[in-house]
């Protein structure tokens, strides 16, 4: 149990893992939006906390410049009543906004000299500043200066008693903002031990989802585990995604090619070695025939040994073509290419087979659509049109023909081989190219057939990349249709 614990473990942390990816991303969703949303209403608090702040004390001051105006303030006049308060009551309501927001007020006159700071430090003292002058120009300017702890305002004292607005003084003031610090940090603290339950509960669910999700994949494992040991020969099947069902399906495919393959191989043994039993049983036969027969005359001799001797010759066919197979197999990736003339190598191959055309008293025919040059490997390109021509004769009626037509476009060129012979039964056309299949057993034999032909053509056709097809009718004849890439270093 702990070796299985500490095995899901490393694979948790491995980034190759799909574990560790589900892992990682559900973690990622949970945690990043938090995050941004912790962030995001620390900031937004922030600012609409020093907005409200702002605007309550500009309210405030904007009272306080009205009682400035109504009682006159900017009178020079010392003491005594100058409307219905007193200059020290508006000094006490200044003193009470100042400590009641921990900050400090100046009045600033229109001769930018300071009538009245709370601190009592600049009265009487002439302030130049950027905002105070924008102020006077109509233009209310408010900064925060969150890393010295302070907000700086502007306030217009504007006098409305006569036809146009006036600016007759500013207020500038300071006010701490230690009380939203103070909020903030208290936000945050709750925020952060939320946000460490979040991330505690997020990591809960990222583990047991990339463990639930990713069971499925390894109930494929298993099962293909079960069925490579040896356990199973069953079909697997393990419905619940999508893409395991597609995983299993292609490996339920994989299985069968397999055991198709596994019969085929069985079915190979057998018939190579039945197709070598026969000719070597014929020449026991034949020679047991002579041994038995002491006197026997000399013509006797002859016909049986010219019999061993085909015997013979159909022996070594079979092995020829075997040899060819295999060493077209195990070297399937290797292929001599060079450019080459297409319609050259159809000339000269037809050249060679037209005897045996004549013997049969078949009409060999050659259409060229265009000059074809093609990059390929010519002794298996000579193969796979000997091949055909030749099934073509040989499976061929007295007096028929074979139509050989040649023809190209940008990316293929198209060999394809036309007769008017025996054609292929529907039921045999999906078993041709297999290894010592064929239709007509006994005709086979009568013309030296050894059932490896069309398999070592298919198997050349696919080394260039190629594909081959045929279409037939019992009785009529049958066409075998060649593509191949006009480059098989491009197609490969």
């Amino acid at each position: 149990m702990i070796g299985k614990i500490f095995h899901e473990l490393k694979k948790l942390l491995s980034l190759r893992s799909l574990q560790a990816r589900i892992f990682i991303i559900v973690l990622a969703v949970g945690i990043v939006p938090s995050v941004v949303m912790r962030y995001g209403i620390l900031v937004s608090y922030e600012e609409r906390s020093v907005q409200n702040r702002i605007s309550t004390v500009q309210n405030q001051l904007m009272i306080i410049g009205n009682h400035l105006l109504n009682n006159n303030y900017f009178n020079t006049k010392p003491e005594g009543y100058i409307g219905s308060m007193s200059r020290e009551a508006i000094n006490a309501e200044l003193e009470t906004i100042s400590n009641l927001y921990e900050g400090r007020v100046m009045i600033i006159n229109s001769s930018l000299k300071v009538v009245r700071d709370t601190y009592g430090i600049s009265e009487g003292k002439t302030i130049i500043s950027e905002e105070v002058i924008q102020c006077f120009h109509g233009q209310n300017i408010s900064n925060y200066d969150k890393e010295h702890g302070y907000i700086e305002m502007t306030t217009p004292i504007i006098d409305t008693s006569t036809n146009s607005s006036v600016i007759v003084g500013v207020m500038l003031t300071s006010i701490s903002n230690d009380a939203i610090e103070a909020t903030l940090m208290a936000l945050d603290r709750k925020a952060s031990l939320l946000g460490n339950l979040m991330l505690v509960a997020t990591i809960a669910m990222a583990l047991i989802l990339s463990f639930v999700l990713v069971r499925p994949f390894n109930r494929v494992t298993d099962a293909i585990n079960e069925v490579k040991a040896g356990y199973s020969n069953e079909r697997i099947s393990v419905p619940d995604y999508a893409e395991t069902v597609h995983i299993v399906n292609a490996f339920n495919q994989l299985l069968e090619r397999m055991r198709a393959l596994d019969t085929s191989r069985q079915e190979f043994v057998e018939n190579v070695s039945h197709e070598l039993k026969t000719p070597m049983a014929a020449i026991k036969v034949l020679a047991d025939s002579l041994l038995s027969q002491q006197d026997a005359p000399t013509e006797l001799y002859q016909e049986f040994l010219v019999d061993i001797a085909s015997e013979i010759d159909r022996e070594n066919r079979i092995i020829t073509d075997l040899l060819a197979l295999v060493k077209m197999e195990k070297k399937a990736q290797e292929l001599n290419i060079v450019s080459l003339n297409v319609n050259d190598l159809v000339e000269l191959i037809l050249k060679r087979l037209r005897p045996l055309a004549r013997k049969k008293d078949v009409e060999l025919v050659f259409e060229s659509m265009r000059q074809v040059s093609a990059e390929v490997d010519e002794v298996k390109m000579s193969l796979i049109m000997t091949n055909l021509v030749e099934n073509a004769i040989k499976y061929n009626k007295d007096h028929g023909w074979v139509r050989v037509e040649l023809d190209a476009d940008y990316q293929y060129f198209v060999f394809k081989v036309s007769d008017s012979g025996l054609g292929i039964p529907a039921e045999s056309l999906a078993h041709i190219y297999e290894r010592f299949y064929r239709v007509d057993k006994s005709h086979s034999r009568e013309i030296g057939g050894t059932g490896l032909g069309l398999a070592i053509t298919k198997s050349a056709v696919l080394m260039h990349r190629g594909s081959i097809s045929v279409t037939s009718v019992e009785g009529e004849g049958s066409c075998f249709t060649v593509k191949i890439p006009l480059s098989c270093v491009m197609a490969g």
